[in-house]
This record gives structure tokens, C-alpha cells and sequence, in this order.
């Protein structure tokens, strides 16, 4: 019987790299472009007889900007994974999600990008207010944002992601209402809305530091985002999404949730049969590698770790507990023929006694103060 597989597929490239970014990303010419789609074609066809085990169930192609490329880069990157792994349905009926940036996008691309079977898009709008997206090193406007919205939704994207960032230098409990307000305003299907972290080595470590950002007001936005959202019709299912009813994000939940994953393209992750692997992140030696087409799978894997039943363990706790309705018991018992508290009894009982968690008959989830301090509660999960 075939498994469930997800795909995320990365596109390395951006206009310009953001000043808070510390992904594997960065400005190429048009040439570099082609030919990395061209090797990233070439790796797709090596999973090939892998595939014959799998079926298609999400696909995410994200960055970098993905929406930097020609549109036709992405119909060939696309296509490939159609002519070389089954999908679980028909294209317009499993979740085909491309990141976009507002400033790269166009009427006629969203319309190439709707032929390619893409029906989900994930928009960075990061704010609604120009001086902080200027602060973030952004190459748009809000009202260039507003353009590329309209446009998705005349181009017949019916499921599309807001993604805001809030905690930033500076920022004030009403700026950020301004912009939970206009982005909800736009009746956007699923919000993601993330606290800022000084990732090392961007500019933004380097011009800031932890104690330029307000923690209280953190915590404050945190809850008055949540409120403000229920009333606007979304539901919290992970400590920073929001959907309407019926929009969660499927690729993401993959994730959260531990099934496998297939990573295609510069430096990205996999997980498949509980080994975590991932590629290489030297984009000249990607490119040379699938120069002249596809290579055994074992050669494609840069580093790579069997997980042990402990690791596993720990994984489907601290990831389980990001969503709102937390974890399974009957789902541990299934993975580890132990039960949770089995394993966990004295950490579950402290944390409840500490009103961090709730254990009920079937689940265990993080209560509001256990989501403040959601740090503390998933290290103590940990073996070691």
C-alpha cells in the first residue's frame, strides 16, 4: 500500500535578501536561475523509482522567492514532479502551495501559475505600514501589496495566506492592530502571524539586540491577535496560524505532525522512515552535481541522522504541542507501544499542576499560559 508523501521544493532565490532573513536565499542572475531549475529538474527525475512507494498528498515551493522566477520555471519544475511521482488526487484537489512576494508578481503570472496547478498561494506581506516594511529591508509597498492581492483574487486564487510579522524595533500595540485590521480586512483565508527572532548573522542581529524588543508587548500582542481573529471568523490551530474553517494549512500539519516529507532543491530537508536528511547548500556544487542529469538517491543526502525511538519521541511532543488541539494519546501508543505517561507521567503531572497543560482522556495540549511559556513546557520533553 503507498504512503502519504509531502513535498517541498526551494527556490533559492530573491530580489533581494531581507535584513531579518537567515534563510538559504540571495539575489542570481536570470542565468543561474535556468540553469539551477534545470538541475533541480534532473534531481526530481532521481526520486523517480523512490516514488513508486508514494503518493502525492502537498506540494509547497518555497525560498527564497519562488515568485522571482519566470513563471515558465515553475511550470517545468512542476511538471517534472507530475511526469515522476503519483499524485493523491488530481492536481486541483490536493493543496499546491507557491510563496509569493509582493513587487515579483503580476495578473498574467498568477494566471500561468493557476495552469501550472498551483491553488494555494502564501503571501509575505509582513505589515501594512511602509516604514516597517522599509525597516525590514522589503522591495515593496503596502500599496503595491494591495495590487498583487487584487490580482491573485482576479486570477481565481480562492485560498491565499497572509504572512505578518509583529515584535519588530520600535513597533507599537497600534501599528500592529493597524495591520492585524487591513489584513483581515481582506478576508484572506489563513493568516500566519510570527513574533520577529534576531536570527545570527543578518543585519538585524547585528542592529539589534533581545533587549530592543518588548516582551510584555510581545505577550500582549500575542492575545489581542488571537481575540481580534476568532472575532473575524479564523480559528488558532498552531500557537501562530489562523484559518477560517477548513483552510488549515495541509503542508504545514505534515510538519507538526511527523509524517514524511520529501525536500527538493538547494539545502533542503527530508524526512523519510524516520531519517532526517538534507542537501547540498553549495548552490554552484548543486547545480554541477545535476549538471548532467539524475544520481542515485544515497548521493543526494549531505548529512543525515537515523532518528533513535527516543528522538522520535521527543519530536512528536514538542511538535505535537504547537497545535491547538496538542496530541493523541491513542497516536503515541500507536508510534511507541508505550503510552505518554508511561514515559512522561512526572513532567505531565508538574506541568499540569503548574497550569501549563491540560491532560484530558484522549488529549494533551498547552493551556494560554502554557502557550506564553511554551519554550519551558517543550524542553522539558527532552531526554537530555
Amino acid at each position: 500500500m503507498k504512503r502519504d508523501l509531502s513535498l517541498y521544493i526551494h527556490v533559492p532565490f530573491c530580489e533581494k535578501k531581507c535584513d531579518y532573513c537567515d534563510f538559504l536565499s540571495g539575489p542570481a542572475d536570470k542565468a543561474i536561475q535556468s540553469k539551477y531549475v534545470d538541475a533541480l529538474v534532473n534531481e526530481i527525475k532521481s526520486y523517480k523509482q523512490f516514488a513508486e512507494e508514494y503518493l502525492i498528498n502537498t506540494i509547497f515551493i518555497g525560498g527564497g522567492t519562488p515568485s522571482f522566477l519566470v513563471a515558465e520555471h515553475i511550470n517545468n519544475i512542476l511538471d517534472a514532479v507530475y511526469k515522476n511521482f503519483s499524485l493523491k488526487a488530481s492536481p486541483e484537489n490536493i493543496e499546491i502551495t507557491l510563496e509569493v512576494n509582493p513587487g515579483t508578481v503580476n495578473y498574467d503570472k498568477f494566471v500561468q501559475y493557476k495552469k501550472s496547478g498551483i491553488n494555494r498561494l502564501s503571501i509575505g506581506l509582513q505589515s501594512t505600514d511602509n516604514e516597517e516594511l522599509k525597516l525590514l529591508g522589503r522591495i515593496h509597498t503596502y500599496e503595491e501589496f494591495l495590487e498583487n492581492y487584487k490580482a491573485a483574487r482576479e486570477a481565481g486564487f480562492q485560498n491565499i495566506n497572509l504572512d505578518l510579522i509583529s515584535a519588530l524595533p520600535g513597533q507599537s500595540l497600534k501599528s500592529w492592530k493597524n495591520t492585524l485590521e487591513r489584513a483581515a480586512a481582506l478576508k484572506p483565508e489563513h493568516i500566519s502571524a510570527y513574533s520577529l527572532i534576531l536570527e545570527e548573522g543578518t543585519p538585524f542581529y547585528r542592529r539589534y539586540r533581545e533587549e530592543d524588543q518588548d516582551e510584555e508587548l510581545d505577550r500582549v500582542i500575542y492575545k489581542e491577535t488571537k481575540s481580534f481573529l476568532e472575532e473575524q471568523g479564523y480559528i488558532r490551530y498552531e500557537v501562530s496560524n489562523y484559518a477560517k474553517p477548513g483552510y488549515e494549512a495541509k503542508h504545514n500539519l505534515v510538519y507538526w505532525t511527523r509524517g514524511e516529507y520529501l525536500g527538493l532543491g538547494l539545502g533542503s530537508a527530508s524526512l523519510i522512515k524516520e531519517e532526517r536528511f538534507t542537501k547540498e547548500t553549495v548552490l554552484t556544487d548543486y547545480i554541477e552535481i545535476f549538471k548532467n542529469g539524475s544520481l542515485p538517491i544515497e548521493r543526494l543526502k549531505k548529512e543525515k541522522e537515523q532518528l533513535t525511538v527516543k528522538k522520535q519521541m521527543e519530536e512528536f511532543m514538542f511538535l505535537g504541542l504547537r497545535l491547538c488541539n496538542g496530541i493523541d494519546k491513542a497516536d503515541f501508543f500507536r508510534d511507541f507501544g508505550k503510552t505518554v505517561d508511561e514515559i512522561y507521567g512526572d513532567i505531565l503531572k508538574k506541568s499540569e499542576e503548574e497550569g501549563l497543560i491540560v491532560s484530558k482522556r484522549e488529549r494533551i495540549y498547552l493551556t494560554e499560559k502554557g502557550t506564553d511559556l511554551s519554550n519551558l513546557v517543550m524542553s522539558r520533553f527532552l531526554f537530555d
